[in-house]
């Protein structure tokens, strides 16, 4: 994980999922399962393929749960492991 450089996008993106209802349009799914790589690039101004880039790295390091429904993945932080990191750094590694 510290091998990753910190993107300003990646840390955008975690801040707007901490409440996803202030920072993207409601859609059937957004209290259960999250928010959609297209919603998070709509919001960036970016191409979904870059979205997806920055929302899978997130989830391979464990700070984002994925869940797919039907043809797309929707993805929430995952508020435990934020909270694990956060403390790490705190202790100074």
């Amino acid at each position: 994980m510290l091998r990753t450089p910190a993107s300003q996008r990646r840390l955008d993106i975690l801040e707007w999922l901490r409440d996803p209802a202030a920072h993207f349009p409601a859609h059937r799914y957004l209290d259960e399962a999250g928010v959609s790589s297209e919603a998070v690039a709509a919001k960036l101004g970016v191409p979904r393929q870059v979205a997806e880039t920055h929302l899978e790295l997130l989830a391979s390091l464990g700070l984002l749960r994925t869940r797919r429904i039907r043809l797309r993945t929707y993805y929430r932080r995952d508020e435990v492991r934020i909270a694990e990191v956060a403390r790490m750094f705190e202790k100074g590694w």
